[in-house]
């Protein structure tokens, strides 16, 4: 297959609404938004916070009263969709381990 232009562009990238999304898709898999995060079962999983332009999150290593956290920064759908990936192992991770 050639590099060939198809004529469209991908729609920009808006934090904004992308937060919104990830909220939602992070309700929808039982984490609970506290105070700029995501707890699961009482423990802190996913911190974030917008900073020009993108979303800069912090994920839990392992579920533990104080964390260690690694970073992810989304600046388009598929980094959105690379982070949820990660969550989702994490938690079933996480359940397995209790």
């Amino acid at each position: 297959m050639t590099d060939e232009a198809w004529g469209m562009a991908p729609p920009p990238f808006n934090a904004e609404n992308a937060l919104v999304e990830l909220k939602r898709a992070l309700r929808a898999l039982q984490m609970s938004e506290r105070s700029g995060g995501f707890e699961f079962e009482a423990k802190r999983a996913l911190e974030f916070e917008l900073k020009e332009g993108a979303i800069q999150v912090r994920l839990a290593k392992r579920l533990i009263r104080t964390p260690e956290f690694d970073a992810f920064t989304i600046r388009s759908g598929a980094d959105q969709r690379k982070l949820l990936d990660e969550v989702k192992k994490r938690l079933s991770r996480w359940k397995d381990e209790e």
